[in-house]
């Protein structure tokens, strides 16, 4: 069996497409379009708001990168450079 069609792939994958789901649903902040209250007394709450979401997306990223890294193209590699 292939390394990238196991259980545990599948489950990784699902894990990966569920997590760009809900950034996707969180990046349409359509609830503070229209409010101008001040976080921090100068950040429009919508510039915050997107401030903290870029944070947790780039979090979020690094982590699946770690996580569903494909792993059998680092053996790969490393059986190339064997050669």
């Amino acid at each position: 069996m292939p390394v990238a069609s196991g259980p545990g792939y599948r489950r990784r994958a699902a894990v990966v497409t569920v997590a760009a789901i809900v950034l996707g649903v969180l990046h349409q902040d359509f609830w503070w379009w229209d409010d101008r209250t001040p976080v921090l007394g100068f950040i429009p709450i919508g510039l915050a708001y997107h401030a903290l979401y870029s944070l947790l997306a780039a979090a979020l990223w690094a982590w699946v990168c770690f996580w569903a890294w494909p792993d059998h193209l680092e053996d790969a590699a490393a059986e190339g450079d064997a050669r």
